[in-house]
Formats: C-alpha cells, structure tokens, sequence
C-alpha cells in the first residue's frame, strides 16, 4: 500500500494541514488502524465522499486490492466548523458527506483532489471559531482546563462545550490524543520509549506505554517498528467502519 502527502491548497492554508492518496496493492484487501490524531478528514474512495469523524481508539480501514483514496487532512477542530455539525455527533464514525449537507452542490473538478478543495469552498458553516486553535494549543501543551478558560475569557462549563464542538470529546481527551499525535511521531523517528516519555509529558515510560496501548492497540515498540502507523494510514482513508 502506497501511501503520499502534499501540501494544503495555499486557499485552505490555516484549515487543511495536508493532502493525502492511498492506493492499495493488487493483492487480497487489508485492514488497517487508523489512529487518533485529533483531526477529520474530508475523503474521496469509490466515488463517493466521507467524512472521517475524530477517533478516540483505533478504526478499522479496509483496503480493497487496487483501490485509490484521496483526502484532505483538517487541522484539530478546524472542520466542524465548516460543515455546521458539532464534532461530537461525528465521533469515532464516517458518514457519507450527502447526509451531513445534502443540497451542496457538486463541483465541476478534474480529478479527486481538486472536486475535495471544490466542496470544502460550498460548505454552509462559517468556519472555525477564532479561540479553536488557541484552544489546543493551550489543552495541547498541557495547560489546566481554568487556566484555559481564563485565558479564553469564558467559563469551564463553556470550555468543555467548545470542545465537543470543535473536537469531539473534553479537555481531557483532547489532550491525551494531542499528546499520543506527539509521542507517536518521535516514536516513528526512532527516538527510545523513554526519552518520548519524558519529552511528551507522560509521569514515566509505564504511562506512556498504557496511553500507546490504549489509542493504538500496540505497544510503543510495535507502533516505532511501524505496526498500525497512522502515517501510512491516514484518519478516513477508507469507506468501510
């Protein structure tokens, strides 16, 4: 399975942090995790387009021999927006794009790429709220929930609710699916288990392999050797739940 990214459209720069193909081998299908990286994805396969909803553990991908997928990887929090439905209603499924906005129009577009950056420019929500990226920054680099609020200038109950919206799930989830997108990224490049740990922001290694079990299925040394990678197997590279 052959697996590239390319740059974000410049006119989708701040929304769309990259681009995506799949193409499957020729041999028999094959399943895949996909793993939580607190993004959604907009996806293209088998002429029809997904959306990939935020994961909370690994979903299983099939690939069918042959097959090609495209998508378009959206920022944390940045999609929800955008289609007008919270986050939270869209948790850990894919849902066909015609049933979240059936009347969008369908644009005239050379290829699968350009028909996915066509659609992002109809769809009927305003975007992302400005504090959104703020958000996970804060949530991201470890920051308390009252501290974030404060410094967003709304409530904790407010907080929490942004978070559903934008994200999929609370604070607490956020982070720890932040935190698992860092580690598993310094694990793919090789760095040991317990450097990652500290680095990331995990109490010790033990905390870091409970965490990599519990969003991967793996342990850290299986994820570094590359079993169920997220990075060759995008969020939403497939059709199939």
């Amino acid at each position: 399975m052959a697996y590239r990214e390319f740059p974000a459209p410049s006119r989708l720069a701040g929304l769309v942090e990259c681009g995506w193909t799949v193409v499957s081998d020729p041999g028999p299908a094959r399943v895949t995790d996909v793993l939580p990286d607190g993004c959604m994805d907009l996806v293209w396969a088998d002429g029809q387009v997904v959306v990939a909803g935020p994961d909370t553990a690994p979903h299983p991908a099939r690939h069918e021999p042959g097959s090609t997928a495209v998508g378009l990887r959206f920022a944390p929090g940045a999609l929800p927006g955008l289609l007008g439905v919270p986050a939270a209603a869209l948790r850990d499924t894919r849902v066909p794009l015609a049933e979240l906005v059936p009347f969008l129009p369908r644009p005239a577009a050379d290829g699968p790429g350009r028909l996915l950056v066509g659609l992002v420019a109809g769809l009927p929500g305003p975007g992302p709220d400005r504090a959104v990226r703020e958000l996970a920054a804060r949530i991201g680099a470890g920051d308390g929930v009252a501290a974030t609020a404060d410094a967003l200038g709304c409530t904790t109950r407010t907080l929490h609710r942004r978070c559903q919206d934008a994200f999929g799930y609370g604070p607490s989830v956020l982070r720890r699916v932040l935190r698992f997108r860092r580690a598993a990224a310094l694990l793919h490049a090789g760095v040991a288990p317990a450097e990652v740990a500290a680095r990331t922001g995990y109490a010790d290694q033990p905390h870091l392999s409970r965490e990599v079990r519990a969003l991967a299925g793996v342990a850290p040394g299986q994820l570094a050797a590359g079993a169920n990678r997220s990075a060759p197997v995008p969020s939403g590279s497939s059709t199939t739940a």
